[in-house]
């Protein structure tokens, strides 16, 4: 018999920020198992983090963009093949700076600015239909303020 605890649903909670400039979407080219896949700059939640430092945090780690956040997308709840659930927390964000010396994270290849027509032809290099969602829904105008998303103190 199992316990409450071992039927727990624990999802990945991960964040990830569009960032749009002149009609571009950036976005990161990374290799996942041997593969070159696109996705927004996105990762996971670290402990004490709130979720729009998270989004910051990645954008720069991956992209060498610093960025500001001015809206929320949304909130997406996926599940990958293999089973493991993931939480998305989606917002939108204007670059700043850009420091092209600063070391990407592992993993990824390289940042790019690509159109939404572009992004759209390569169903296949998307990381996951997250990636098409999150930037659907900001095309079409899906937009939150930031308030809407809480941190206890």
């Amino acid at each position: 018999m199992s316990t409450a605890i071992e039927q727990r649903w624990a999802p990945h909670v991960t964040v990830a920020t569009v960032v749009v400039r002149d009609g571009r979407l950036l976005l990161v080219e990374e290799s996942i198992d041997g593969r070159a896949v696109l996705n927004q700059p996105a990762g996971h939640l670290e402990p004490g983090e709130s979720l729009a430092a998270a989004a910051v945090r990645e954008v720069l780690e991956e992209t060498g963009w610093q960025v500001e956040l001015t809206a929320f997308v949304g909130c997406y709840q996926w599940t990958a093949p293999d089973g493991t659930a993931f939480l998305r927390f989606a917002f939108a964000g204007d670059p700043v700076a850009h420091d092209p010396a600063l070391p990407l994270d592992a993993g990824i290849l390289r940042a790019l600015w690509l159109t939404p027509a572009e992004l759209q032809a390569e169903p296949a290099r998307l990381r996951s239909p997250l990636v098409q969602q999150v930037v659907s829904d900001y095309l079409a105008g899906q937009r939150y303020p930031l308030s809407l998303v809480k941190e206890a103190a």
